[in-house]
């Protein structure tokens, strides 16, 4: 039985099949996992360091890539067909099933912005030793409205919401949500934006937004979709902070 064969292999490494099947559960219902998000993370990524050749091996049978950035210590998910970083595309055509979750157009776009913040930051040397950006609340603002022609939401409950969303995606980082209800809040941009957001969509904004080209930035507002993002990843839930 497979199972047996892979129970044999897991002592190896000192490691159950239930705690095998706790860190596949874990990232199949989350789809990322960074292991200087909390102690439970941290346990489950050093797991997987142990496993790694299994864990990919397993997700694999269902077609499931998984991203490794050992740099800054962090996994995702990407459902078949996906573009993942450092990767060849698949030959399959796309997929459409539940791994993949939609964003909305509001969460594009602050996605977008701070992946061109973030870039910004790179270039002037203003990332820190583990690969965070700080930024503040009002800066992006500025960046939402010149690049996109967008404001952030207007009530403290959806400007609330879009931040944990994304919070929740981990790639953005803030302590408490009373925190975001001031232009003078900051908050950190986690190094795993790089590989969220195409560079195509870069490539493209900066291209409509160039005025010898005849763009502007109000031109972007009609449509932001999420085909801007980098490969659609598996995030059919996200974990609680």
């Amino acid at each position: 039985m497979l199972t047996d064969h892979l129970a044999e292999q897991l002592a190896a490494e000192n490691i159950t099949v239930a705690e095998f099947r706790e860190l596949v559960i874990r990232l199949l219902n989350y789809g990322i996992l960074c292991r200087d998000e909390s102690q439970a993370e941290q346990q489950l990524y050093d797991r997987y360091l142990r496993i790694a050749d299994w864990v990919k091996d397993y997700l694999a049978l269902a077609g499931v890539r998984l991203h490794h950035d050992a740099r800054f210590g962090y996994l995702r998910l990407y459902p078949p067909a996906s573009r993942v970083p450092g990767m060849e595309d698949e030959e399959e055509g796309a997929f459409g099933g539940s791994l993949r979750a939609r964003l909305s157009q509001q969460e594009v776009a602050l996605v977008l912005v701070l992946r061109i913040q973030y870039d910004k930051a790179l270039r002037e040397g203003n990332v820190d030793e583990q690969g965070y950006v700080a930024e503040s609340i009002e800066s992006l603002s500025i960046a939402l409205k010149s690049v996109l022609g967008r404001t952030l939401p207007e009530t403290k409950t959806e400007r609330r919401q879009l931040f944990q969303r994304l919070r929740r995606l981990r790639l953005i980082r803030y302590r408490q949500d009373d925190e975001l209800d001031s232009g003078e809040a900051w908050l950190k941009i986690h190094p795993m934006i790089v590989s969220f957001v195409n560079d195509d969509a870069l490539l493209a904004l900066a291209g409509e937004s160039d005025p010898e080209e005849g763009g502007t930035a109000d031109s972007h507002d009609a449509d932001v979709s999420d085909a801007a993002l980098a490969s659609q990843p598996h995030t059919p839930t996200v974990p609680a902070t």
